[in-house]
């Protein structure tokens, strides 16, 4: 599979450092409220935003600088925005750059808490929704109006693993003057990079892969330093802030991210071939098998599967709940991106808050079974199974 990085595994241990006057080695950890003026002259011009500096760590911080920039670097973006979680960098991207009667097209294929903000808070707010198949051009082209300004959905999808071509549908989103947006959060910059696809703006939860291991709330926005200032004002204004901490969390999972990316896909791609050959299991999701509807795809623009994969099990909820049961080693847990691996039942936990008329639509079977694969080995891993 194809991988466009360049001396990205250099980027993620020295992309965006700036030592203090104590020179030291690890990225400073400034857990600070507020920063001090020499004068009162050098805080007025530093709160106009007439002289760069540190003002109020709600919306500047050292620590939580260095992260931006670091991610920024990693996904060729201009510019990072760094938020207190995933959710909230939806938040901010769609508060700060839409206006009520705005209209959006989003994948049907998207995590559930963001289906609810869609539908139970934009949508009050007065933003239009259209949700379609995310593999489908045609229904991306024919949900498109005089008034769409944005495109959004990940890609692979949570769970199903739906995968798009996304230089196709940035071609298509140009010739209608729409911006895409695109969640990396099951790839990351390790292993996809949207902008270099035609991507606009890229939003991650910095929860998953990015911390890797489980420890930390956060979130970012990129794209091109014109929409990030609008993301900005936003965030200084409502205070969806990253804290200093989390983001020197996320710095030191970042260092790490190309090899546990790389790790991990391997046990995943070894894991879903095990599972499409159990006579118990109906169907396994994963792009890096060839079976899956969008193998080609996934060929083309990523550099590997990844390491979520979904599969349904025969005898529905009963037996899928069965299967998590029995298993001692994996953590049932509905979080991912951890290097411990993880096995969820999505029906009941990450799209429970949606009616079963949208399971459906989604694709969301109550035999469903999602893991998010660690890095423990790869045997350890199919034999708590047990299937």
């Amino acid at each position: 599979m194809k991988n466009k990085n360049k001396n990205f595994e250099t980027d993620s241990v020295r992309a965006g450092i700036e030592r203090s006057q104590f020179g030291e080695h690890s990225e400073g950890l400034f857990l600070t409220s507020s920063f001090v003026f020499k004068n009162a002259q050098e805080a007025a011009k530093r709160f106009s935003g007439e002289e760069p500096g540190n003002v109020y760590s709600r919306f500047t911080n050292p620590t939580v600088k260095v992260f931006e920039e670091r991610l920024a670097a990693l996904e060729g973006a201009e510019q990072c925005i760094a938020t207190s979680s995933g959710m909230s960098a939806i938040l901010a991207t769609f508060m700060a750059l839409c206006k009520p009667g705005d209209h959006v097209v989003v994948s049907k294929s998207i995590f559930g808490t963001s289906v609810q903000l869609f539908n139970n808070f934009l949508a009050k707010w007065g933003l239009n929704i259209s949700f379609v198949d995310l593999p489908d051009l045609n229904a991306w082209e024919a949900a498109t109006t005089k008034n769409t300004k944005f495109y959004f959905l990940e890609t692979p999808s949570n769970p199903l693993t739906e995968i798009v071509d996304l230089k196709k549908l940035s071609q298509l989103a140009k010739s209608k003057k729409v911006k895409l947006i695109v969640d990396n959060c099951f790839c990351t910059p390790a292993l996809q990079k949207p902008i270099d696809l035609g991507a606009d703006i890229i939003i991650h939860s910095a929860t998953k892969y990015l911390d890797g291991q489980g420890r930390c709330l956060g979130g970012a926005v990129l794209g091109k330093k014109r929409l990030m200032n609008q993301v900005y004002t936003f965030l200084r204004n409502s205070g969806v802030s990253l804290s200093p901490f989390n983001a020197w969390v996320f710095l030191k999972g970042l260092e790490t991210l190309k090899i546990r990316m790389d790790q991990q896909s391997d046990n995943a791609i070894k894991l879903a071939t095990y599972l499409e050959k159990n006579k118990n299991i109906a169907k396994v999701y994963y792009p890096g098998l060839k079976s899956h509807p969008q193998y080609n795809t996934a060929l083309a623009q990523q550099s590997s599967g990844g390491a979520v994969l979904s599969f349904v099990v025969k005898g529905g909820q009963k037996a899928a709940w069965k299967i998590i049961n029995k298993t001692k080693l994996m953590s049932i847990t509905a979080n991912l991106g951890d290097t411990k691996t993880t096995i969820t039942h999505p029906a009941t936990t990450t799209h429970s808050r949606l009616t079963q008329e949208q399971r459906d639509d989604a694709g969301i079977d109550n035999g469903l079974v999602r893991i998010a694969v660690g890095l423990e080995y790869i045997d350890d891993i199919i034999a708590d199974l047990n299937i």
